[in-house]
């Protein structure tokens, strides 16, 4: 009797944990996955990315992949996120070590670090706009972190904007939109200078004549 009830209760585990209700648990490492589809993308460009292209480059099985990534929308979407957190760290780390008119330049500067620091992070974020992974296959948690990045980076706006001219206003936050989006993607990243040490002082450059005028005056509420 006391083996049976054993063995009820080990079927009864094996059953709660290995339902279909319950994923397995993962036994590998996610940023092996994750570097696999990087480096697909890297090689041989966004379309030879598929589960089974994956599990073959991260010596996994399809199954196993299967358990933890329900499609290819959910791979690139978690690689993306993770370049997208790997960005905005770096980001902040520039932002932290300078002060002033200097912070916003490294600020705008951080792309090519990030190109420099990670390489094919950069090439996926690059090749793959945000606006083509999101869709119906995507979680919704996955999605809301996706879109999450942008309210992070306005946070690292909204604290320039503050720490430069104790402003916080549309006018003060386009000005630096302007410095770390625009500038760089206009200079650095339509031209693929990413690695051009010319191309980042024209950029520093431009930073630091656009900070110079500074945003417009702020409007008067009227009463």
């Amino acid at each position: 009797m006391a083996y049976r009830r054993a063995y009820r209760l080990f079927v009864t585990e094996q059953l709660l944990c290995y339902g279909r209700a319950v994923p397995r648990p993962r036994l590998y490492d996610l940023d092996t996955v994750l570097d696999a589809v990087e480096a697909l993308v890297a090689a041989q460009g966004p379309a030879a990315v598929t589960v089974r292209a994956v599990a073959s480059a991260a010596g996994l099985s399809n199954g196993a992949l299967y358990h933890n990534f329900s499609s290819r929308s959910e791979l690139m979407g978690r690689a993306w996120m993770r370049a997208g957190n790997r960005f905005l760290a770096l980001q902040r780390e520039a932002v932290g070590t300078a002060s002033g008119v200097e912070a916003v330049v490294a600020a705008a500067e951080a792309p090519a670090a990030f190109a420099a620091r990670h390489p094919e992070s950069a090439r996926l974020v690059l090749t793959v706009r945000r606006e083509e992974i999101l869709g119906p296959e995507l979680s919704d948690g996955l999605t809301g972190e996706l879109l999450g990045l942008d309210t992070l980076l306005v946070g690292v706006m909204i604290g320039l904007a503050e720490q430069l001219w104790g402003r916080r206003d549309a006018a003060a936050v386009d000005t630096i939109t302007t410095c770390i989006v625009d500038l760089p993607t206009a200079i650095l990243l339509s031209r693929n200078r990413l690695h051009d040490p010319t191309a980042r002082e024209q950029l520093g450059a431009a930073v630091r004549a656009v900070l110079e005028t500074g945003p417009a005056p702020r409007k008067e509420k009227q009463r």
